[in-house]
């Protein structure tokens, strides 16, 4: 029997909260079988041999950062940008790659990141991975999950309570997305897997 899908979660956190959301997606990416390994981006530069390893090894990437002021936080834009070597050499391609983010108000500009992650995604070859759950006020869910209604990732919300510091919906939320994230690996290795195969 084969392994799971190696995923990496290569992450920023200011106050905390995209830590929980990173932990959240790594859990539901391992629910649903995966080898998941979160990786804060300001570290990789301390162990960067390690850290990159485990990017340019993953079958799939979860982008995950805060947005500042309408975009990623300064030291995953630093991360992002230092991936030029990979991007030159198209390292990641064929990687499935899926992102979050997280901002103090329900808008906050998070789509901004999205994108900027989705096309980051787009440069090294990668094909995206969005969120499928229907949420909102629209769809009158009581469990919170999408609540802002983004598709192309998790957009979560700060709790202004510190003790929770993250709504539950929005860690289920990512905790969905790491295992869509997961399931999408496992069958696009399945299906390299058989390509493989028949062309023998």
């Amino acid at each position: 029997m084969s392994e799971g899908p190696r995923l990496a979660l290569p992450y920023h956190s200011g106050a905390g909260h995209t830590r929980l959301l990173t932990r959240a997606a790594a859990e539901g990416a391992a629910a649903a079988g995966a080898r998941a390994q979160a990786l804060e981006v300001e570290a990789l530069f301390d162990d960067a041999a390690a850290g990159w390893a485990t990017l340019d090894a993953a079958d799939a990437i979860l982008l995950a950062a805060p947005t500042w002021m309408g975009a990623a936080s300064g030291p995953f834009k630093t991360f992002m940008d230092a991936s030029s070597d990979r991007w030159a050499a198209q390292a990641w391609t064929d990687k499935l790659a899926a992102g979050l983010t997280v901002a103090t108000f329900p808008s906050g500009d998070k789509l901004a990141t999205l994108t900027q992650f989705a096309i980051f995604a787009a440069q090294h070859g990668m094909i995206w991975v969005g969120q499928a759950e229907i949420g909102g006020p629209a769809a009158a869910r009581d469990d919170g999950v999408n609540a802002a209604g983004a598709w192309l990732g998790v957009a979560a919300t700060s709790d202004r309570d510190k003790s929770i510091m993250v709504p539950p919906g929005d860690l289920a939320s990512a905790r969905r997305l790491g295992a869509r994230l997961a399931a999408a690996a496992a069958r696009w290795r399945a299906g390299g897997a058989a390509a493989a195969a028949s062309a023998d």
